[in-house]
């Protein structure tokens, strides 16, 4: 015992700490960091948002960067987004169909899935699905100009990195995802058709007519738009926005080289698709009292 008292320097022996003491950990200080960052983050994702409407409406070249964007985000997502409805619908008629038969009310099911489909599941897996393919896509590509200093290099020549890269994305996102969010719907009513009618017995005629109960039963807004097909473009709207914004924000601040676009990439996909479901609920208390 000496001698490793000697080695290190000190003549002698420390006191032996409780197991509670060391276990203990600065719980309050990393809570109080994790809040300061969050709040810092939402700052900057904010004025990237406020300096993307000031760059409206985009200068020379606009409309061809919008089109091509709107090809990226919305185009090339239509295959997944209509496989994610199409057996989320399939999976909604076989569970409710379970619950139902138990009362004999398996017409019933165009009801169920109707409004699960339009109103949430068809908004938010589309919201996420595109978060997972094009957030990722949007943060990988502005964090490798960005550690690669294309982003400077198109300052010098005069051009606005936000209004050439940001604004495009953004404003595609925001067109792309309703659409994406209707054929996600759309898709999932037909595989849940598929399977009352294949699984079920019911005919195809009473599902889609039970589904078109549901939506008159929700209601009208303006006395002519259902309630269910606001609600389902609105949220898919917000969520096309956010993921839109914080895959440009990881991007456009990603550092560290090359191994920094992993990190940044990583983050966008995981921020846009907790904020996606936090947002979800909010929108859906909103709309509720609104509708």
């Amino acid at each position: 015992m000496r001698s490793v008292l000697a080695y290190s320097g000190e003549t002698t022996p420390r006191p032996v700490q409780p197991a509670t003491q060391l276990c203990q950990f600065p719980q309050p200080l990393v809570v109080r960091r994790l809040f300061q960052s969050s709040i810092l983050s939402l700052q900057d994702v904010l004025l990237l948002a406020w300096h993307t409407v000031r760059s409206l409406p985009g200068g020379r070249g606009a409309g061809a960067r919008l089109i091509a964007q709107l090809d990226a985000v919305g185009v090339r997502s239509v295959p997944i987004v209509m496989l994610t409805g199409l057996f989320t619908g399939m999976v909604l008629a076989l569970q409710a169909s379970v619950q139902l038969k138990q009362f004999g009310a398996t017409l019933f099911v165009g009801r169920f899935v109707a409004a699960s489909m339009l109103r949430e599941l068809g908004p938010v897996l589309s919201g996420i699905m595109v978060a997972g393919r094009v957030g990722a896509g949007i943060a990988a590509e502005l964090s490798s100009m960005k550690v690669t200093e294309q982003l400077d290099a198109l300052e010098t020549m005069g051009a606005e990195p936000i209004r050439v890269l940001v604004l495009p994305r953004v404003i595609a996102a925001a067109i792309a995802v309703p659409v994406l969010a209707l054929i996600a719907d759309i898709a999932g009513l037909v595989g849940a058709s598929l399977v009352s009618v294949m699984y079920l017995g019911v005919p195809i005629s009473a599902f889609f007519q039970a589904a078109i109960d549901q939506v008159v039963i929700d209601g009208f807004v303006f006395g002519m738009i259902p309630s269910d097909l606001v609600q389902g473009i609105l949220k898919p709207l917000a969520f096309g926005l956010i993921l839109s914004l914080l895959a440009c924000h990881h991007g456009l601040r990603a550092t560290g080289g090359t191994a920094g676009v992993g990190v940044a990439t990583t983050r966008a996909v995981v921020s846009a698709s907790i904020t996606i479901l936090i947002a979800d609920y909010f929108l859906t208390q909103l709309l509720l009292v609104l509708l």
